[in-house]
Formats: C-alpha cells, sequence, structure tokens
C-alpha cells in the first residue's frame, strides 16, 4: 500500500482511478504505476500553459495588463512543452481501465513484459497493437483536444483587440522598454516549470475529466508516444532515474519544430513591434495561435490552419 507525502508525489504515483484529486492511499487490489517527477513536471507544464494563457482577457485597459498578459503567454519552453503534451497524453491513456488491465496481462509475464518494452521503445507506434489502446487513443486525443481549443479560441480574441484598441491613444504609444520586454520573453522561454502541489491537483483533475470522446480514424504519432510511455509505465519503466531512457519518446519531430517556431516567430514579432498594440498582435498570433494549432495538428485535430510565416506577420504589423 503507498501513502503519499505530497500531491505532486501523488502526481508520480498514479493510482489508476482508484484514488480522486484529494486521494492520498492507493487500495491493495490496484496497480502502483509511478511516473517520474520530470514526466509529471511536463505535463504540468502543458496544463498550467493551456489554462492560464486561454484565461487572458482581450479587454486591455493599458499598457500594464498587455505587459503582464504578455509574461502568461511567453512563458512556456517548447521543449518541456512538446515533452509535456506526450506526458499528459500518458496519464490520460492511464485513466482508461482497458487499456490498463490489458497492458498488465502483458507485464504479468516476464518474456512479453521484456519484448513489449523493447518494441515500443524502439516503434512507439506499435502502442496502437496493445489491448485497449483504441480506447485509450481516444480518451488521450479528447484530454489534449479539451485542453488546446480554448487556448486558440482565445488567442483569436487576442489577435482581434490588437485592432480594437487602435482606438485608444494610448494603444499607439511605443512600448520604452522594448529590449528589456524582449529579453524577459526570451529568458521565460528556457524556465522549465516546476508544479506546485496546486498544479498537482488541477492535473489530476483535468486528465480525470471525462467528456464527449472524439475518436480519429488514426491516432496521431503524439497520442500513440503517450500510449507508450503509458504502457511503460505499468511496466515500472517511467519512475524516477529512467528519464534518459524515455527521452526518445518525449519528442516527436514535426510537432517539436512547429511549437519551436511558433516561439521564434514571437521573438521576431515582439524585436520588430513598436507600440502597444503590435504587442497585444504578437500575443495573439504567436504566442498563442500559432502554439496552440501546432498542439491541435500534433494531438490530431481535423485539418488545423497552416502557421502565419515571418513574412505575414510583418505585413500585418505594418497595417
Amino acid at each position: 500500500m503507498l501513502i503519499a507525502k505530497s500531491k505532486v508525489a501523488l502526481a508520480c504515483a498514479l493510482a489508476l482511478g482508484a484514488i480522486g484529486v484529494g486521494g492520498a492511499v492507493a487500495q491493495d487490489s490496484e496497480p502502483n504505476v509511478r511516473m517520474s517527477r520530470d514526466l509529471v513536471a511536463a505535463a504540468s507544464a502543458f496544463e498550467s500553459y493551456t489554462r492560464t494563457a486561454s484565461a487572458i482577457e482581450a479587454g486591455f485597459k493599458g499598457p500594464r495588463d498587455i505587459a503582464r498578459a504578455v509574461e502568461v503567454g511567453a512563458s512556456h519552453d517548447p521543449r518541456q512543452l512538446e515533452a509535456g503534451m506526450i506526458a499528459y497524453a500518458a496519464m490520460a491513456a492511464l485513466q482508461d481501465r482497458a487499456f490498463v488491465a490489458g497492458v498488465q496481462r502483458i507485464v504479468a509475464d516476464e518474456r512479453s513484459r521484456e519484448f513489449m518494452i523493447r518494441r515500443l521503445s524502439d516503434y512507439p507506434e506499435t502502442a496502437i497493437e496493445l489491448p485497449g489502446a483504441d480506447g485509450a487513443a481516444t480518451r488521450s486525443r479528447t484530454a489534449l483536444l479539451r485542453q488546446i481549443e480554448p487556448l486558440v479560441a482565445d488567442g483569436r480574441r487576442v489577435k482581434q483587440a490588437a485592432y480594437d484598441i487602435q482606438r485608444k491613444s494610448w494603444s499607439k504609444v511605443f512600448v520604452p522598454d522594448a529590449r528589456q520586454r524582449l529579453a524577459l520573453v526570451k529568458d521565460l522561454a528556457v524556465r522549465s516549470y516546476s508544479p506546485s502541489e496546486a498544479d498537482a491537483d488541477r492535473l489530476f483533475q483535468a486528465v480525470s475529466t471525462r467528456s464527449e470522446s472524439r475518436a480519429a480514424a488514426q491516432p496521431s504519432p503524439v497520442v500513440l508516444r503517450g500510449l507508450a510511455v503509458a504502457a511503460l509505465a505499468i511496466a515500472g519503466e517511467a519512475d524516477e532515474g529512467r528519464d534518459e531512457a524515455l527521452r526518445p519518446l518525449l519528442t516527436e519531430a514535426r510537432s517539436a519544430s512547429c511549437v519551436r517556431m511558433a516561439k521564434l516567430n514571437l521573438f521576431q514579432c515582439m524585436a520588430v513591434a513598436g507600440p502597444h498594440y503590435e504587442d497585444v498582435f504578437c500575443l495573439g498570433e504567436h504566442a498563442m495561435i500559432e502554439p496552440g494549432k501546432c498542439m491541435a495538428d500534433a494531438a490530431g485535430a481535423d485539418a488545423p490552419p497552416p502557421l502565419a510565416s515571418s513574412i505575414q506577420t510583418a505585413a500585418l504589423l505594418e497595417r
């Protein structure tokens, strides 16, 4: 029987539905599936960024509101964010009892367990062959999109505000500390997120929340990597000290490139922005909409729109 000493520790020891958000003791009949603190921190970084950025209010009253919003929108490390999506997908998959039970049957036999570990580590896409994988994939995709879609929607409102606030004289004043503002945005991009106990609470609640399932014809590579990580966690291969072995599973080339490009576009936009309203445009387009579209595409959303190029951004800023 496991007794977790804090909510962060509890998040590292997932009890697969036996524990509620406020619980602390796993039942003996339930498997003890552990995930390392780095995995939990990455998943929490994804949950925190999508939640706080999508709560940005578009009704800016002055430069201070804009500065605070830019700091919120820019506060994500692209590398941790991409790993966080996959860890979050894994946590959502671990809420699917059929998937968990199916993988447990495999790992009960040592030879089957070793074969599964090697195969998933080398070919994470084969996670779809695991028993119960279809249901777990649907759950993971639904959980990811539930977090991501509000971010894109709010980003569009913020972007529109960049045009609306031009009626205010203060919005056309040039930002006086533009260099310091850009330096801060760049600094925020390399800060790894460390979750608090409140963050662990919210993370558990988010991955456990049920909503209408949205199946895809074929699970995305990010979702399949999430399933692979979840299966390895059930096999005891995602605990502390195994982060290096898991690292190749926590990145996916296409989505990683997209999220990092969105961050570079934010830097370029902030570097050439002048008046306060242009900061709002950079925030909405490159700190919210673009990374949101990248992540929605990675989760397997239907027909995601393309990213705006830096040339398009420059043209918009000149309006």
